[in-house]
């Protein structure tokens, strides 16, 4: 692994363990709030979360502009920082007025991951990109898989001190980029802020300026709205139609944690080099839309868990499929890229948990459809209709693609 990509590994793992350790506490906290009204608390908990997906959705194009005028690294620190604050101000939350402020803030914040992809845009060879945002994705899997598993055990002991735990990890990364990262975009390839492009409208200015990066953009904003089903109803499916008890629910969704780290981490580069960036993205969009559809139609828990390693196998696509796009885009303009695709990912979990939890209350509910899995089969068309689409917008010959400016190198690592 180049040394860079390591490093920024190591602060995307850390943020996301972050918020991983505080995941299995926060609903509690919510609830001790609203005097153990849990209908409130589910109310109030959903409006938590739409807010933080606001908030990526909002900032994104901000941050990566910003990060392609004055470079990646204070970007990525300053982000840490605020993380770390931010945790602190939800350990001491005296009201829920306070604990709705820190999850803006973490809204905005985490919105830094942006910049992290651009990071690895400055650093990776342009056939090396991919295999870069793979590593990122392992990295945000890994987080999750970890974070909630030592967050459980330290609620137990005080609903506080997972916040304190994230805090500190927030605040060690802050240093630890600080002292260690090196910045990855030089003086002059940075540009000046145009501050029309600085937000989710003008971002998609970029994404209009090939058609590539437009068709790419809508696959890719298509993929993440069909991923919001698995957070949306995972848990309520397996445990109505298969009668899952929290063990065997916390046991699968280690598994596709694991399963999909693997794919990321391992197998995006061979991939990668035996299909090429267009083939990899289609493979792991068919191997997706393939796991949905085993999800949407097993008949039994061991056929629904058969699906899991052929589900994962859509990490390839996302990767792939960024790595395309920045051979299309110059190194200034990374972060707005970046920036712009996060938006729409914001813009997909905003409305995919709604679309995916209305079907499926449609799906089992009174004058139902009879077909309980209609959630997971909606997903598997939206994946179907993204590779579709990808096969439609990647015909156009490489030779229409901006050349990329060469791999930036960091005197930092020149001697590894």
């Amino acid at each position: 692994m180049n040394p860079a990509v390591a490093f920024v590994f190591a602060t995307v793992f850390l943020d996301m363990l972050g918020f991983g350790i505080v995941a299995p506490v926060l609903p509690k906290l919510v609830l001790s709030f609203t005097g153990q009204d849990a209908a409130s608390a589910a109310a109030i908990f959903g409006v938590f979360g739409t807010v933080f997906a606001l908030m990526q959705f909002v900032c994104s194009p901000l941050l990566g502009v910003i990060s392609d005028r004055f470079g990646r690294r204070p970007v990525i620190v300053l982000s840490n920082l605020g993380l770390g604050l931010d945790f602190v101000l939800m350990a001491l939350a005296p009201t829920l007025g306070w604990l709705f402020a820190g999850r803006v803030i973490a809204g905005i914040t985490s919105a830094s991951t942006t910049t992290a992809s651009a990071y690895i845009a400055d650093v990776a060879a342009p056939e090396d990109r991919a295999a870069g945002f793979g590593v990122l994705g392992a990295a945000f899997g890994l987080g999750f898989i970890l974070g909630p598993a030592i967050g459980g055990l330290l609620g137990s002991v005080n609903p506080r001190l997972p916040f304190w735990t994230a805090a500190v990890l927030g605040l060690l990364n802050a240093v630890y980029g600080f002292c260690v990262l090196p910045e990855s975009l030089p003086r002059e390839r940075r540009r000046k802020i145009d501050w029309r492009r600085a937000n989710p409208l003008g971002a998609m200015t970029l994404l209009r300026s090939h058609r590539e990066l437009l068709g790419l953009s809508t696959v890719g904003f298509l993929s993440v709205l069909a991923g919001t089903v698995l957070p949306s109803i995972y848990v309520l499916y397996v445990s109505h139609r298969y009668g899952w008890d929290d063990r065997a629910v916390g046991i699968s969704l280690t598994a596709v944690g694991v399963c999909s780290g693997i794919v990321q981490a391992a197998l995006v580069k061979p991939a990668v080099r035996w299909l090429g960036e267009r083939g990899a993205m289609l493979a792991g969009l068919l191997g997706g839309a393939a796991g949905m559809a085993i999800f949407g139609t097993a008949t039994t828990g061991l056929i629904f868990a058969i699906g899991t390693p052929l589900m994962a196998l859509w990490g390839l696509a996302p990767a792939a499929a960024q790595g395309i796009m920045t051979r299309r885009v110059g190194a200034s303009e990374q972060g707005e890229l970046q920036g712009a695709l996060a938006s729409l990912a914001g813009l997909a979990s905003l409305g995919g948990p709604v679309l995916f939890t209305l079907a499926y209350a449609r799906s089992i509910g009174p004058g139902a459809w009879n077909v309980p899995g209609a959630a997971w089969l909606l997903s598997m068309l939206m994946l179907i209709g993204a590779a579709v689409l990808a096969v439609g917008v990647t015909r156009l010959s490489s030779a229409t693609a901006r050349v990329p400016a060469p791999r930036v190198a960091i005197a930092e690592f020149s001697d590894s």
